[in-house]
């Protein structure tokens, strides 16, 4: 198992907009992306962040989604709404 969260600042007139994109991408890559098994989208919007919770099968699969059409074309459109973004990655620690 391979887990990413993203943590974004969001530009507070560009809230509604990247959800509603943000939304589409974990959609899609959950119906599409046979490596990925959960996305989850969370908000704050009191503080405009959006966080992200993604589980994949290893890190092939992550790097798969990566470059996607999808994702890259959901990259595009929101890079101007984005204020700062922070990624981090775990593997799962078999016990």
């Amino acid at each position: 198992m391979f887990v990413v969260t993203v943590s974004f600042q969001i530009e507070p007139e560009a809230m509604g907009e990247f959800l509603a994109l943000m939304k589409k991408n974990a959609a899609t890559s959950k119906t599409d992306e046979p490596g990925c098994h959960q996305f989850d989208v969370c908000v704050d919007r009191d503080q405009m962040q959006v966080f992200l919770y993604e589980v994949y099968d290893n890190q092939s699969a992550f790097a798969m989604h990566l470059a996607s059409p999808h994702f890259k074309s959901f990259d595009v459109a929101t890079s101007n709404m984005i204020t700062s973004k922070v990624v981090h990655t775990f593997e799962e620690v078999h016990v």
